[in-house]
């Protein structure tokens, strides 16, 4: 069958009313494009359709996520606030206190893991949107760095920003941070006392890169390809403190900023993490 142009155009003038979501079916004869009409009808509701579903699925899964985060709280601050009052109840040095430390490290374990679990969830999702903008590198750099201080200063680590220009990127501040200070978390962890981590930046022509190199331990060349996987822990640091989350939801913030994440490691000299932010 030829079409002539009068149905070229009705077809042309079906494609736009759908996509403003303006289509409304003409009277149903048997001509083919009648038929055309029918289905493109069809289709539309099909997908109104699921559209609706998803929403509805999307509104349950953050009314369970909310209902997650909101009924862990009040157990978890009990926990902590039984197992300090018994603290002082407790010879320092018995084995009731030993065993009491086993119970607030796991809490802690387990009130971060439900935060992270929490902020995957809802960042998976889109419940909570990344929104990038074009900003200022350095207060960025200074707030992660501020936040990891403490733990840096028990292991005797020295942290160090280099930047030698006002740098720009674009990128949301707040989960950027999270993901920096996921970052320097684990330069920290995997670090030797005493050791130094730098944090420094570079311009390139349509990227801002943050690196955050430590002299830590390193990762094997057949480990690199699976380190960003959830929940993935090498064989040679599953006693260290952690869950295996950082890492994911750091690639998963830089992916919905535009932006990735590489890393350049050699086994006992130490690791650089290299943040690529557009510009």
């Amino acid at each position: 069958m030829i079409w002539g142009r009068r149905n070229w155009e009705r077809l042309n003038q079906m494609l736009d009313e759908g996509i403003r979501g303006e289509f409304e079916e003409s009277k149903y004869d048997e001509s083919e494009l009648s038929k055309v009409e029918s289905k493109w009808k069809r289709f539309l509701q099909d997908s109104a359709m699921a559209k609706q579903n998803l929403e509805t699925e999307k509104a349950n899964i953050k009314g369970l996520i909310s209902d997650i985060s909101h009924q862990t709280k009040t157990p978890m601050a009990n926990i902590k606030l039984y197992s300090e009052l018994l603290s002082e109840q407790l010879e320092e040095d018995g084995m009731e206190a030993e065993l009491l430390g086993q119970i607030q490290a796991q809490a802690q374990k387990l009130e971060f893991l439900i935060q992270a679990l929490t902020k995957l969830s809802r960042l998976e999702t889109n419940i909570l949107e990344v929104v990038p903008v074009k900003s200022q590198v350095k207060p960025l750099l200074e707030s992660a760095v501020e936040e990891i201080r403490k733990k840096a200063e028990k292991k005797e680590i020295q942290i160090k920003i280099e930047m030698d220009f006002e740098a720009e990127a674009v990128f949301d501040r707040k989960w950027t941070e999270e993901a920096l200070y996921n970052l320097l978390d684990n330069a920290v962890k995997y670090s030797p006392t005493g050791s130094e981590v730098l944090i420094s930046t570079k311009l390139y022509e349509m990227w801002c890169v943050i690196a955050v190199s430590d002299r830590g331990r390193g990762i094997s060349e057949e480990e690199i390809p699976k380190i960003f996987g959830r929940f993935y822990r090498a064989k040679e640091v599953q006693q260290e403190e952690g869950v295996g989350i950082g890492l994911y939801l750091v690639r998963e913030i830089l992916q919905k900023e535009g932006g990735f994440i590489k890393v350049n490691s050699e086994v006992g000299k130490g690791s650089t993490f290299l943040c690529y932010l557009p510009r």
